[in-house]
């Protein structure tokens, strides 16, 4: 957010002051502060200012993305922090608890992907041999679009879970499928 009225403490910094001392471009600043993650100032010349609070503020997102925070979780927790405060070590370590569970979830997703990368993903797009045992009929299809073994959408994570899921959900079970094609032939 822009506004008009400098703060009353310390000097102030530029955009470019601010880009270069933190490693992040004048358009991701100009982005961060869009989504609310950031603030600055106008000077009576219309150019942004910001306090130098800024840079610890810019450092707690940056480490943040890279742990895969999400930038809306992100802007939430910063906003829990008092307008106009350097965030503390106190402060990280506060957010940093909030992010767990979610960490954790996504450190589950990317183990079951690394665990079953080598065999069918449940959408059937890399292994054609091994989706008829794993998803007979393309079951999973009426579960919805994407890898439903490894994001938790069909049950316990697997492929051939998210295979029975489908065909409960679907009533159409593979005998008799089987049957109608025998009958078909025959």
């Amino acid at each position: 957010m822009t506004s008009r009225m400098p703060p009353s403490s310390a000097r102030e910094l530029t955009v470019g002051e601010v880009a270069a001392r933190s490693g992040v471009s004048v358009s991701a600043l100009h982005f961060y502060e869009a989504k609310g993650l950031i603030r600055s100032w106008r000077t009576a010349g219309n150019q942004r200012r910001y306090a130098r609070d800024v840079l610890r503020r810019i450092a707690v997102i940056r480490v943040a993305q890279r742990a895969g925070i999400p930038l809306e979780s992100i802007r939430k927790a910063l906003s829990t922090l008092p307008d106009g405060r350097t965030p503390t070590a106190a402060d990280w370590a506060r957010l940093s608890r909030g992010w767990r569970a979610e960490l954790d979830a996504r450190i589950g997703r990317l183990t079951r992907l690394r665990d079953q990368l080598d065999g069918c993903i449940g959408c059937g797009c890399l292994s054609l041999r091994a989706c008829p045992l794993r998803n007979p009929d393309d079951r999973m299809a009426a579960l919805g679009p994407g890898a439903l073994g490894l994001d938790g959408r069909a049950g316990d994570g697997s492929a051939s879970a998210a295979a029975s899921a489908a065909a409960s959900a679907t009533g159409k079970a593979s005998s008799s499928r089987a049957g109608t094609a025998a009958r078909r032939r025959g």
